[in-house]
């Protein structure tokens, strides 16, 4: 059945490319973009016709986007089936059962849509499939024969970002490849998630995009172990921490960040309290007391809401972070922290004065009350002699030490890392870039499955929790990121692999030279019968307004056509990479000429 399926499509694109002609396309270019486009990617999608506005983070894909979907969509498939991955597709809609057994109909957040059917029965619009396929797996797995199992589809999301931006990058509805494998214990699912890590590394490559994976934090969807696939980008969201010197590579949420300090020195100065009035930010007090700002601690206030047993809110609770001053605070990895580990937020300016008697700008950790837990960052408790808040407006305290003036906190690692730092696997020193995440996979355990009770029985006839692994690839979201990596002032540059067209055909005045017409045609016709994804530009146009098109939607490889040209049997052969490299080639020999040019 699906070989069939697959077969018909396939007749229906080979038929749709038969009448690749502009004239019975839809082009639909503009000069500008929308004012209220955020980034390139945005820019260039709607500008070269790919995605139309329907309502925030929501957009039509037209006739030329959709083609690029398509094709990476078709690397995907070929790519998780090869590894082994079995398709399906699960429904957009959800019962809200499922997400209640696993808690996360709660935990989840205002981004899940929820909804009432007719019957006031509770429904979500799915942000993602794990509760869904671990109903399927309780229901169709039973025995160890059956394992292992990996499930994927290419299914519509939704997720109510509070602020949707950036076009297709952070977009509410959009398109995501999700797969699940199911395993017998912990050494099989590994080998089953180093088996998708495998593939996505083959999926990106294809694509013709410059990645890294890196390690990352597991998030809300859980799991012990988790990798991210990033295109680099120098818009891109996230910041990534890579060691020149060796393969370390990790999403800075969850790279280790060691002190830079060997070991806190001993106390030289007396602890002393001094006026500062008005320097509230760690900097402006180092420039006021000729200080580096190095010898300054930086204290931040989380608070973690608290209820009484009846579910009414009671005071937060409070928790004091350390940090060298030119260091900054790692949210995820303060969310492990015991006391966080439910959730947080940044103390308010009330709830500090309240606590320590202290404008926020004057904070410091000395005499603070032993029911409020601190902690310090290595670096930060590293330091000796060093200044901070004196819990007094207008007042610093100098020349404070660990021990003598208070005492030591627990350390934790509390910091992101910086440009220079050592790496993790001690094989050098790291360095920082930016990417956007488009891909992830988390080796999740029984995290889901236990609470879904999803089991099998053993050789023993026992039952055993299934283990689980899940891996996700933005469909929509690559074409953006895609696009931030590829492009120049012209528009879009699109690897051969997901342009919508690999080849454009510009004959010049082709409703009017019929030597033109006849040769534009028999290179169409050459082409097409080689397999390669060719449009014909059978428009009227001027050559300036015709190019300028092709340049904006990226087309690869362009060929113009025209009588000057003939005369000498030769055609112009234009990258798109090189646009200021044309190249001359005889007429004869330009169909073979492109099909070794193109990568596949």
């Amino acid at each position: 059945m699906r070989a069939n399926a697959w077969g018909v499509l396939d007749l229906l694109f080979k038929k749709e490319k038969l009448n690749m002609r502009a004239r019975n396309y839809f082009i639909s270019t503009l000069k500008e973009a929308p004012a209220d486009a955020d980034v390139v990617s945005q820019q260039l999608c709607i500008r070269s016709g790919m995605i139309k506005k329907l309502a925030a983070g929501v957009y039509n894909y037209m006739p030329i986007g959709l083609r690029t979907i398509r094709k990476i969509e078709t690397i995907i498939r070929e790519e998780m089936d090869r590894a082994g991955s079995l398709e399906m597709l699960m429904p957009v809609v959800q019962p809200a059962e499922l997400w209640q057994e696993t808690g996360r109909w709660q935990k989840y957040g205002a981004e899940l849509l929820r909804f009432k059917d007719r019957h006031d029965r509770d429904f979500v619009i799915q942000p993602t499939s794990e509760e869904v396929i671990t109903d399927v797996a309780r229901q169709e797995i039973n025995s160890w024969r059956q394992l292992p199992l990996n499930f994927y589809h290419i299914q519509t999301k939704f997720r109510d970002e509070r602020r949707p931006r950036f076009g297709l990058m952070r977009g509410r509805e959009f398109t995501m490849k999700d797969a699940y494998s199911f395993d017998r214990d912990e050494e099989g699912a590994g080998k089953s998630y180093d088996n998708m890590f495998a593939a996505y590394q083959r999926i990106f490559q294809r694509l013709g995009l410059m990645f890294r994976a890196v390690r990352a934090d597991t998030g809300s969807i859980g799991g012990s172990r988790s990798h991210e696939f990033q295109v680099i980008a120098d818009v891109g969201e996230d910041v990534i921490v890579y060691c020149p010197e060796s393969d370390y590579a990790a999403n800075i949420e969850l790279a280790e960040a060691f002190s830079v300090i060997d070991e806190r020195l001993a106390a030289k100065e007396a602890m002393e309290k001094v006026a500062t009035p008005g320097q509230e930010k760690c900097e402006d007090v180092a420039n006021f007391l000729k200080f580096d700002v190095t010898r300054m601690m930086k204290t931040v206030v989380l608070a973690a809401e608290q209820f009484d047993e009846k579910g009414a809110p009671l005071p937060a609770r409070l928790v004091v972070i350390l940090l060298r001053a030119d260091h900054e605070l790692n949210e995820v990895k303060a969310g492990h922290l015991p006391e966080l580990k439910e959730g947080f937020r940044f103390a308010t300016d009330a709830e500090i004065e309240a606590a320590f008697g202290s404008k926020p700008g004057y904070l410091g950790p000395v005499g603070i009350a032993g029911d409020i837990k601190v902690y310090a960052d290595r670096t930060a408790a590293m330091m000796s002699d060093f200044c901070c808040g004196a819990n007094e407006e207008g007042f610093h305290l100098t020349g404070v030490n660990f021990e003598r003036d208070l005492p030591t906190p627990d350390v934790v690692d509390l910091r992101n890392v910086v440009e220079g730092d050592k790496s993790p696997d001690g094989k050098g020193t790291l360095r920082l870039q930016r990417g956007i995440e488009v891909g992830h996979v988390f080796f999740l355990g029984t995290q889901y499955s236990e609470a879904l009770k999803a089991t099998y029985l053993d050789e023993n006839g026992k039952p055993q929790i299934l283990q689980m692994g899940c891996y996700g690839i933005g469909v929509t979201r690559l074409v953006g990121a895609a696009i931030e990596q590829c492009h120049d002032d012209r528009g879009i540059v699109w690897p051969d692999a997901i342009a919508p067209f690999e080849v454009v055909i510009c004959p010049m005045n082709y409703a009017k030279s019929e030597a033109v017409r006849e040769e534009a045609d028999k290179l169409y016709e050459t082409l097409k019968a080689q397999g390669v994804d060719v449009i014909l530009d059978d428009r009227d146009m001027r050559p300036g307004v015709m190019f300028a098109d092709w340049e904006l939607i990226g087309v690869p490889h362009r060929v113009v056509i025209g009588d000057r040209g003939l005369k000498t049997g030769e055609v112009e052969y234009v990258c798109r990479r090189e646009m200021d490299n044309k190249v001359m080639v005889q007429k004869d020999e330009i169909a073979q000429f492109l099909v070794d040019r193109i990568e596949r």
